[in-house]
């Protein structure tokens, strides 16, 4: 038997992919439990509190990291749950049943990606902060306490907002702010977006990621990651589940269980790994100039002539760098790209076998089907069906 119908909204800016999660997450409680809601959600998914009082209907789930809405609902007659970013001051937090983001959970992720790939140099890229940028001043201090008590500096560079009239300002200032970092360096950035103007920045310069600056950003979010030629490493937040225990607590609200103003943090789910923070810790600038040239252009069929012509050196001479610091030839590395392309490809997404051989620079589907049973023993897809099935995989070198 159902609950009695309900009727529930939610203020969230659904144009931003943390807002999205969020709801996905409250969306899958509805159809797992027994609660019976209408859901009311502004179509052009942006927030309006104009009257709310007036129709906010039995219960509101809400992103409480918009101070305008934390301060439209504070004297609510219906049941709220409020979402949003954890605090290190006990008295941040809203007066509200509310699930954060653990944000230095988040960026002790980050940092720890970074360290465990040798990185020795930090920084922080942040946004200008305001009310409504209160989690990114709890990253920007929690880096800088972990980065202090790891015994690590860390630059900060907060930025400027973004908008068509600023933004070649804005990137100017970035690109002064990167000339003048020391390499190699690790820079965490306060999310995926930001993230994505270091590389862009990084790619003006000629500052090969990730050999003289890795980046990770924060959220996962696909638009950023597919914006730039280099894959950006990246925290995935805890989102879904956020929404998920949000919906639990309201649904026990509307169940009239006193919950009080209980505080939930949820961790992040934990990191992805691609291209941006792929540090090797490469001393030769001729092999670092190499390895940047093959990670961007690999699947485009490059052949070793065309790695040795963009480096200015000969053939020989570039073969014994390599030897000496990757412990094998040029010609390995680029297949090594290809195969690393292909298996992100296969474990990450649905693109089908053929188009991914075409992808990622292999002549032919039948042509990757032999990479794959020489180094996997397998076949692309039954490699894509190990990994969603969790089975061990055998490795050929």
């Amino acid at each position: 038997m159902f609950d009695a119908r309900h009727s529930i909204t939610l203020l969230f800016n659904a144009n931003k992919v943390y807002d999205r999660q969020v709801i996905e997450g409250i969306g899958h409680y509805l159809q797992s439990s027994k609660v019976d809601w209408d859901i009311y959600l502004e179509e052009d998914f942006l927030c309006r509190l104009e009257n709310i009082q007036e129709w906010a209907g039995d219960g509101i789930i809400a992103d409480f990291d918009d101070i305008d809405i934390q301060q439209a609902l504070e004297n609510s007659p219906v049941p709220v749950v409020g979402v949003g970013g954890s605090y290190q001051n006990a008295e941040d937090y809203p007066n509200a049943p509310y699930i954060a983001t653990d944000n230095e959970a988040i960026v002790r992720a980050a940092y720890e990606h970074l360290r465990h790939r040798g990185i020795e140099r930090f920084a922080y890229y942040g946004v200008p902060l305001d009310e409504n940028h209160r989690w990114a001043r709890e990253r920007e201090n929690a880096l800088l306490k972990i980065t202090k008590e790891e015994g690590y500096e860390c630059q900060v560079y907060r930025g400027h907002t973004t908008h068509p009239e600023t933004w070649q300002y804005a990137m100017n200032r970035l690109t002064d702010w990167i000339q003048n970092l020391p390499t190699p360096i690790g820079i965490i950035a306060v999310t995926d977006s930001r993230a994505r103007h270091i590389l862009q920045a990084c790619d003006h310069l000629g500052i090969e990621v990730p050999d003289r600056i890795s980046v990770i950003g924060i959220d996962d979010d696909d638009i950023a990651r597919h914006l730039s030629r280099i894959s950006l490493s990246s925290v995935t937040q805890g989102c879904f589940e956020m929404g998920y225990r949000a919906a639990k607590l309201l649904h026990k609200q509307l169940n009239n269980i006193s919950i009080g103003n209980k505080k939930i943090l949820i961790p992040p789910v934990g990191v992805a790994s691609r291209q941006s923070t792929d540090f090797k810790s490469l001393k030769d600038a001729h092999v670092i100039q190499a390895m940047h040239f093959i990670r961007q252009y690999a699947t485009k069929g490059i052949k070793v002539d065309q790695v040795t012509d963009y480096v200015g050196i000969s053939r020989s001479n570039l073969e014994q760098r390599f030897q000496a610091e990757r412990g094998h030839s040029i010609h390995t590395e680029i297949h090594n790209e290809k195969l690393s392309r292909a298996c992100k490809m296969l474990e990450e997404t649905s693109v089908a076998p053929t188009e991914i051989a075409n992808i990622c620079g292999y002549p032919s589907l039948q042509y990757m089907y032999a990479v794959f049973k020489k180094h996997f023993n397998q076949t692309p897809k039954a490699y894509r069906e190990s990994l969603h099935n969790n089975e061990p995989r055998v490795v050929n070198f």
